[in-house]
């Protein structure tokens, strides 16, 4: 199996006084030799199963690429066309796409690509091989799912792994369903509302959790949610052996990989937090103590123990036995590696681990002009956010707004295409930070879902967004005498990967351990998350008199509210109902995961924009939380790293900036960190093919059985 990367050039941008760097990455090439994984056309997979997997398994033990014979059959499998200059990717090497443009930096010139039958589109090249691969051998998506985020936890754990929580969206082509899987994290059975805020939940000490606050405590971690959810996700729609899911994993942990881009600079970026923990310590950073760097090689040999254990016994071996002791044991730790400060600890045990629960929901569905679109549902508020920001901009012809000047980045959007993109998010905003959390622990309005996204409602929502001037803070709609308080708790980072294989089967998927590198405790080779830190600290809502209670409060057993968003898109039968297959999307960002679904949704659906260029498109929006304490406007964002953005002169040479200015927003131009990733099904020729999109503000690339239309 040979992987390789085209390479044309660096390219420099000084933004906004940080130097970026550019990595175009203008042609992938990944190549699996026909010939070793059992010839053929692709058509007989159960025949070619075994001596696929036989083989990938033998070119990962060794680590080196392999000569490509001649291909046995047209199907080229993961493959994409290439110029005549190519470097392996994880070989340090400039230009090697798993070392990519630092956190803030976009890579212009990715171009779409299209495939026949199966597609993987992810945030790290090594996690896209491993998805690919499995597609290829006959797998299904959730199979691919399995095995792109075991390699994830690798090689992007500051923002994904083992030891956080997911959400997937899966659809069955055979059975024309749609699924939601819950594998958020909870709160242990000890917790209480108080457990963020004092070091004795009980109230009697009223001491803060040091050293950092919570983040940094055990009181952060939340039983972790990503490796059970995939079991059973697995037991429902699984093709292959499990235990074959994790092998591209185990060799990379095993015989090491180089340190990319993102996951240096997070490294930097949290050095001395890192200190803290001494398993942390000896693998993120040099013996005299500092980071490891970009291109670094390095070996996870606990990291490749824990996946053989998951690998060999099942899930169940992360719930129970050693390493689940090993998780208890460093959320329970007290003090500081580094200096012997104090720690507070958490108050997980062996049974919170053992009675986790992943959850079958049902998705988050609303129709949208002619198509179906679901996404994920409570205690994830993105669905619904989604959903609602969709319902309140189907009032308005947004076709009318599109983008000029389109190019492969997307174009330059309009001044009124992003005011009612953002005015729509302010009111959507608004209604998820009252009224959602975890509907097992408090009631949506109505007891139902319907009461935030039907239709009549929110064309009265809709009624509020003036065309000549932004509303500024929105309220929150009244949808009952539901008595919660505003929750503005402050949420950060993830990674999403999107997976369609060759019965049409598909997964949109969200994966995250919170903050970067979570709450920097690290156990047998993996990073925990911080998840409980998405719970209100403060479970009263103060600024109304008396008080209430925040619907997002800390609570035994309870899981804290998310922004992900993976969605699907059909077409909408003249019944109003789900037709086929359009769209697959989500991606990460924290609060602001919203907003990078919707623009790449609208710019879709609305813009008429391919799947890279609706991915490309600049990042605009807004969260609806004030811009500064007591401020009564929201900022609307404008992802000032993007080349059709001019952020000189404060902005005011910018058509779009200035535009919004004179409507009344306050607009913030800083560098966005979305991580979409898109398929869209579309006809080449009459026959139906698939086409992937990779955010060029991350490192992922676009694989599958990819062909030149």
């Amino acid at each position: 199996m040979v992987f390789t990367h085209t390479y044309s050039g660096n390219l420099m941008k000084e933004n906004n006084n940080r130097r970026v760097v550019w990595w175009p990455l203008t042609s992938v090439a990944l190549s699996l030799s026909l010939a070793a994984c059992g010839g053929g056309s692709g058509n007989n997979d159960a025949q070619n199963t075994a001596a696929a997997l036989a083989a990938i398994a033998a070119i990962n033990a060794a680590n080196q690429p392999a000569p490509t014979p001649a291909p046995a059959a047209p199907d080229t499998g993961c493959l994409i066309p290439s110029g005549n200059s190519s470097v392996v990717v994880g070989s340090g090497d400039a230009g090697d796409p798993a070392a990519p443009e630092p956190a803030s930096g976009y890579a212009p010139g990715h171009k779409l690509v299209y495939a026949k039958n199966y597609m993987v589109v992810a945030n790290h090249p090594l996690a896209t091989r491993a998805g690919c691969d499995i597609l290829k051998a006959g797998g299904s998506a959730v199979d691919a799912a399995v095995a792109v985020q075991a390699v994830l936890g690798l090689v992007e754990p500051q923002s994904s792994g083992l030891g956080g929580g997911a959400f997937m969206l899966h659809y069955d082509a055979a059975t024309k369903k749609v699924q939601a899987y819950d594998g958020r994290e909870t709160a242990p059975a000890a917790a209480n509302e108080n457990y963020l805020r004092y070091i004795d939940p009980t109230g009697a000490d009223t001491t803060q959790p040091k050293p950092g606050g919570a983040r940094a405590s055990g009181r952060s971690i939340g039983t972790p949610g990503a490796v059970r959810m995939l079991d059973i996700a697995y037991k429902d729609h699984g093709k292959l052996p499990w235990k074959d899911l994790f092998s591209y994993g185990i060799t990379l942990a095993s015989d090491g990989f180089s340190i990319g881009g993102r996951m240096a600079a997070a490294i930097s970026a949290s050095a001395t937090s890192l200190k803290r923990d001494a398993e942390a310590t000896a693998y993120f950073l040099n013996a005299d103590g500092t980071p490891k760097a970009l291109g670094t090689k390095i070996k996870n040999p606990a990291y490749a123990k824990t996946l053989n254990a998951i690998a060999s016994q099942g899930a169940d071996a992360f719930y129970t036995g050693d390493i689940a002791q090993g998780i208890v044991d460093k959320i329970g730790i007290t003090t500081a590696a580094n200096d012997g400060s104090a720690i507070t600890p958490g108050m997980t045990t062996m049974a919170d681990l053992a009675n986790y629960k992943a959850k079958r929901r049902d998705p988050v569905c609303g129709t949208y002009r002619d198509y179906y679109v679901c996404s994920m549902s409570p205690p994830s508020s993105g669905g619904i956010a989604v959903v609602a920001s969709l319902g309140i901009l189907e009032t308005f012809n947004l076709g009318l707004y599109k983008p000029t000047a389109i190019d492969i980045e997307g174009g330059k959007p309009t001044v009124m295409g992003v005011h009612l993109v953002s005015e729509a998010e302010r009111l959507a905003y608004a209604d998820r930070d009252k009224y959602v959390a975890d509907t097992d622990f408090v009631p949506l309005p109505g007891g139902s879902v319907d009461t935030m996204i039907n239709k009549p409602y929110l064309q009265g929502r809709a009624s509020l967004i003036s065309l000549t001037k932004s509303m500024g803070l929105a309220k929150a709609g009244d949808l009952g005498s539901v008595p919660l308080g505003i929750d503005k708790t402050e949420e950060h980072g993830t990674t999403h990967f999107t997976i369609v294989d060759k019965q049409g089967n598909v997964v949109s998927m969200t994966t995250t351990v919170e903050s970067t590198l979570g709450s920097y405790h690290m156990t047998q080779g993996f990073m925990l998350n911080n998840q409980l830190t998405d719970f209100a600290s403060n479970p009263d809502d103060t600024s109304v008199t008396p008080s209430v209670k925040v619907a997002n409060r800390v609570a035994p057993g309870k899981r804290p509210r998310s922004t992900m968003a993976p969605t699907l898109v059909f077409r909408k039968n003249t019944d109003g109902s789900m037709g086929e297959f359009v769209m697959g999307t989500g991606s990460p960002g924290g609060g602001t995961i919203i907003q990078y679904v919707v623009k790449t949704l609208v710019g879709a659906l609305d813009w008429g924009l391919d799947a890279q260029q609706a991915t490309s498109l600049v990042d605009f929006g807004a969260t609806n939380s004030p811009a500064t304490s007591g401020a009564t406007y929201s900022a609307t964002n404008v992802g000032g790293e993007h080349p059709n953005v001019n952020t000189g002169n404060n902005g005011n040479d910018d058509p779009l900036i200035v535009g919004l200015r004179a409507l009344g927003h306050t607009v913030n131009f800083g560098a966005q960190s979305s991580g979409v990733s898109t398929v869209i099904r579309t006809n080449v020729g009459g026959k139906p093919v698939l086409t992937g999109g990779a955010d060029p503000r991350r490192e992922g690339i676009v694989l599958g059985d990819t062909f030149t239309p």
